[in-house]
């Protein structure tokens, strides 16, 4: 996948092997395997050219980072301590990454709805009994 995503166009077998091969030797059936494969598993699209096919990915690489990230986060039983203990886990750069993408979204967050509270109330807005 490395090799569509860098490329982003349609790639051949062909192109993704002599590649690969540039670093290490590997055998024509074994690239042309691991293509079906990902054709397979629907993250490589293909069409027909003359006898052999052109792959192109489904998704950006971002898209699927995002997407692996969400499955994780969405299997957790306490969705929060999973967020935090991965937030601990960042370097300088990547919590840098995360500021940069929050300052981009901050703006399509702030107009969304605003969620409801159980008994109906804005969920940011505490109840007139509550003291605050």
């Amino acid at each position: 996948m490395t090799r569509v995503w860098q490329w982003n166009r349609p790639v051949t077998v062909r192109e993704v092997l002599e590649d690969l091969q540039q670093e290490r030797s590997i055998a024509y059936t074994t690239v042309m395997t691991v293509m079906d494969n990902l054709h397979q598993k629907g993250w490589v699209r293909r069409e027909v050219d003359g006898r052999a096919y052109r792959y192109t990915a489904v998704s950006t690489r971002a898209a699927y980072s995002a997407a692996l990230m969400n499955e994780a986060w969405s299997r957790s039983d306490n969705p929060a301590a999973a967020l935090v203990a991965f937030f601990g886990m960042m370097s300088a750069e990547q919590r840098e990454a995360l500021r940069d993408a929050v300052r981009i979204v901050a703006p399509a967050l702030s107009e969304a709805p605003a969620a409801e509270s159980e008994d109906g109330s804005p969920a940011d807005e505490a109840p007139p009994d509550s003291g605050r």
